[in-house]
């Protein structure tokens, strides 16, 4: 960890104390807990820097609430689609009625719409309650700033277009005490068409594999036996770092911690997946056996307007050397239904791409225009109906041609136990290596540990089991 990282730690320890002193004079004299509340929109990379935040806030001394009526409530937020912009605007007029009746309740938003400066100035003219806005690449400061509002009263608007700093080991509250989201990298240097992130979250940017490793080493210290290795594109991972550094290297270090079970990632681009990686894989006891590869078309033609860089023969070839070197990897995918310019000739394509590749589950998306996006300005927008329609049809073969590999069944796996089964009493519910789930009974103690279970049946897109 370099010197610089040292200092903003030190400094952002002491805003913590400043602000715990803050809060405890506060909840005397209110004679109940100060609470807080985030709220996280969007992707795994938005979750984890929703623990941050739940971190700092808790160490801080307020107690966490799944409530929006806590005194402070932040909107930690994805601006991938205009929807989720909308969202937010209308849980906003929620927050603003509650803040009437609360006058000191505290208001912040953070994320990927508090990158976009048309957003900021929104904010600032119609939601002049929002009492604090950032971005996505000083999360760290939250504490600063939270007090900074506390004692000055003002509104805090503290926006960057850019850091060259990787803070990670502010406190943290995980979801999870057994697994843990890891960013190795940020950014995204691919602009696709479509896609709003390369203008909200930089340039690609790598961590160090040292910082990475401790990072880790840490995690499994306190009882974390799988993690998930976080980045909008991992497989270009070592851009800006000295030597020859890859992510297929990188898992190779990664894999040498004593302690760690499993190793997942999220999200590779397809460009990008080599074979290195492909041969770390499957050389590994660690490394589990699920890809999410986003195809996001079946149409070569379609594939080139969105900025893919790859053609469809080129994803069925890879697709090809993953299975011929995992026979029993789990693939999942992305799918965009309505690209503008896409035929009916298009889409039968991505329809015959699901069914040849045969993937365990596919998250799909009806395309809508994204101010911004080069896509957003392309003739040939396909009519809404016409995109609804086809969607549906894309779930119908989704759904036929995916789910649990049969040839698991009658076989005993490992399963990481997750927790209990909200649907069935007495049963638990955890993934195996190709993140598929399955339902078994057994008593909570098992929860956070890898158990074998037998394999008893198949259900379409989980399975059964008995524990062995």
């Amino acid at each position: 960890m370099s010197k610089g990282i040292d200092n903003v730690l030190e400094i952002q320890e002491k805003y913590i104390e400043k602000l715990r002193d803050t809060v405890k004079r506060q909840s005397e004299e209110k004679g109940r807990p100060m609470t807080a509340c985030v709220v996280t929109f969007g992707c795994q990379m938005n979750e984890r820097d929703s623990e941050k935040l739940k971190g700092i806030l808790k160490a801080a001394g307020y107690e966490l609430t799944e409530s929006e009526k806590a005194d402070v409530v932040l909107y930690n937020t994805c601006t991938v689609r205009e929807n989720a912009d909308t969202r937010v605007f209308g849980r906003l007029g929620y927050l603003s009625t509650l803040k009437k009746k609360n006058e000191d309740m505290i208001i912040g938003l953070c994320g990927c719409m508090g990158q976009e400066p048309h957003i900021v100035e929104k904010l600032k003219k119609s939601y002049k309650f929002v009492d604090l806005i950032f971005g996505t690449f000083n999360v760290y400061k939250l504490a600063e700033l939270l007090y900074a509002h506390i004692t000055s009263g003002d509104s805090i608007i503290d926006v960057w277009e850019e850091s060259e700093e990787f803070v990670e080991l502010l406190p943290t509250e995980r979801k999870y005490g057994f697994k843990s989201g890891v960013n190795i990298m940020y950014g995204c240097d691919n602009f696709c068409t479509y896609c709003i992130v390369p203008y909200v979250r930089g340039r690609e940017k790598s961590r160090p594999v040292k910082d990475i490793v401790e990072e880790i080493e840490g995690l499994t210290d306190n009882g974390v036996v799988e993690v998930c290795l976080l980045g909008q594109n991992v497989n270009s991972y070592g851009k800006g770092l000295d030597g020859n550094v890859t992510f297929a290297s990188l898992l190779r270090e990664i894999e040498k911690i004593e302690g760690l079970k499993r190793i997942r990632f999220m999200t590779p681009h397809p460009k990008d997946l080599s074979d290195e990686v492909i041969d770390v894989m499957s050389k590994s006891e660690k490394i589990c056996r699920h890809i999410h590869l986003p195809a996001q078309s079946g149409s070569s033609n379609i594939l080139r307007k969105m900025n893919r860089n790859y053609t469809r023969e080129d994803y069925l070839l890879l697709v090809e050397k993953i299975k011929k070197a995992m026979p029993d990897i789990a693939i999942t995918t992305d799918l965009i239904v309505g690209f503008p310019g896409e035929t009916e000739e298009d889409f039968e394509d991505t329809l015959s791409l699901v069914k040849e590749v045969g993937y365990s589950s596919a998250f799909t998306f009806q395309y809508s225009k994204r101010t911004g996006t080069p896509a957003a300005t392309f003739d040939e927008q396909v009519p809404e109906d016409v995109i609804a329609e086809r969607f549906n049809r894309l779930l119908d073969t989704v759904k036929e041609s995916s789910g649990c590999n049969d040839n698991l069944t009658g076989r005993t796996m490992d399963v990481l136990v997750e927790g209990t089964n909200d649907k069935l009493e007495g049963y638990l519910s955890g993934r195996l290596s190709n993140n598929m789930l399955v339902h078994f009974k057994g008593d909570k103690d098992l929860i956070g540990k890898i158990t074998d279970v037998h394999i008893d049946e198949s259900k379409g897109f989980y399975y059964f089991g008995t524990i062995v």
